[in-house]
C-alpha cells in the first residue's frame, strides 16, 4: 500500500490571486521577494507569478523604492536601527543598491545622531557590569548589533565609560 502526500492547499485562479495580493500589498508596503514567496506558497505556477507581479507593479501596488524608503524610516524610528543594519536587511530582501541609497536619504542626519546618542546613553545606564572593560564591550556589542557604524560606536563607548 502506498501513502501519498496530498496537498490540500486551496487553489486560486489568477484573478483571485491578483485580488488577494492587491489587498496584501495595500495593507503594507512589500518587496518583490515577499510577494513572490506569497504567490509560491499559494501554489501559483511561475507564469502566473510573473503575470501577477507585473500587474501589481503596473497598478502601483508594488514599488520597491517606496518599500525601501518606508522600511528604512520605520526601522530607524521604531526599532532604532543604524544604517548598517538597515542596509543589511534590505540586501537580504533583494533591494537594489540604488534603492538602498535612496532609502538611507530618508533618515535625517541630525535625527540619526540624536537617536544614536540617546540610545547609547540609555543602554550605558542599564548595564550593571562593574568592570569598565566588560561594560564597554557590552555597550559596543549592543550598538554594533543594532547596525550603528563602528567609528561612532567606539568613540561613544570611550566617551561614556
Amino acid at each position: 500500500m502506498f501513502l501519498y502526500e496530498v496537498n490540500h492547499a486551496k487553489s486560486y485562479t489568477v484573478e483571485e490571486a491578483k485580488r488577494k495580493l492587491e489587498s496584501y500589498c495595500a495593507y503594507q508596503d512589500r518587496c518583490h521577494q515577499e510577494v513572490v514567496t506569497k504567490l509560491q506558497n499559494m501554489n501559483m505556477i511561475p507564469l502566473a507569478v510573473d503575470t501577477i507581479v507585473a500587474h501589481l507593479i503596473e497598478h502601483n501596488f508594488l514599488n520597491e523604492e517606496r518599500f525601501a524608503k518606508s522600511f528604512a524610516r520605520g526601522k530607524f524610528r521604531i526599532k532604532k536601527w543604524g544604517k548598517n543594519r538597515i542596509v543589511r536587511e534590505l540586501k537580504i530582501r533583494g533591494i537594489s543598491r540604488f534603492n538602498i541609497q535612496t532609502a538611507l536619504k530618508e533618515i535625517p542626519d541630525d535625527a540619526y545622531f540624536a537617536t544614536f546618542h540617546d540610545l547609547a546613553e540609555k543602554r550605558a545606564n542599564q548595564i550593571t557590569e562593574k568592570s569598565p572593560v566588560k561594560k564597554k564591550k557590552k555597550l559596543a556589542d549592543y550598538l554594533l548589533y543594532r547596525g550603528w557604524e563602528s567609528s561612532l560606536v567606539y568613540e561613544k563607548v570611550n566617551e561614556l565609560i
